[in-house]
């Protein structure tokens, strides 16, 4: 499963949402319609990373941050997307410590409260658990920076351009941490995680690898 709940099309959504940032300087009230657009996205990623829990006020707090420096919103990036998941990302980083003892407990125990979320019938979710210990593990022992750009790759469906204007770093430098962490997991034996399959995916449309 992937959080493209609620994605518009890069062209005339992202556009809109320029706007609406625009119209919002004026009416404040207008800001609300980007949060019933994206929450829910942004509230599945962060559950996702740091369990139901810390979702809730992370979610609210990205979108305060948002509507705090809207006015420094570039309606030249590719979409609304990439800079709220890019609040999301930093707010989730001051949660760093929370989320590797999570994958580093599940890794141990096999116990995923968040897995739930990724799969519908109970054979499934005991599948699940079982193949995310060895995917969390992984994933525990990745550096931040390469977790956020994996995690956005594969949960977020993020291009290489929108995890580059997310995280305010480079394309090359996508590539580059994406790559690394790809070995890092293949060679730690994830192959049978329940989001294998998105780990391996061809590059996104648009893309060069």
């Amino acid at each position: 499963m992937t959080d493209s709940l609620c994605r518009p099309s890069q062209g005339a959504g992202a556009e809109a949402d320029a706007v609406l940032i625009a119209a919002s300087l004026d009416e404040p009230e207008r800001f609300a319609a980007l949060f019933d657009r994206y929450a829910p996205a942004i509230h599945q990623y962060v559950a996702r990373r740091l369990g139901h829990d810390a979702a809730d006020d992370l979610t609210s707090d990205t979108f305060l941050t948002a509507f705090r420096i809207r006015a420094r919103y570039d309606s030249e990036r590719a979409g609304v997307r990439p800079w709220l998941y890019g609040i999301a990302a930093k707010l989730i980083s001051r949660h760093r410590r929370e989320e590797v003892r999570a994958l580093k407990l599940l890794a141990r125990t096999g116990h995923d409260p968040v897995v739930e979320t990724w799969t519908d019938s109970a054979d499934d979710r005991v599948a699940a658990q079982a193949a995310s210990r060895p995917l969390a593990k992984s994933l525990a022992r990745l550096s931040e920076g390469d977790r956020h750009v994996l995690l956005l790759f594969a949960w977020a469906e993020f291009s290489y351009q929108e995890i580059a204007e997310a995280l305010d770093i480079p394309v090359g430098t996508v590539r580059s941490r994406l790559n690394r962490a790809r070995r890092k997991l293949r060679a730690s034996a994830a192959a049978l995680s329940p989001l294998s399959a998105t780990f391996e995916p061809h590059a996104p449309e648009g893309d060069l690898t």
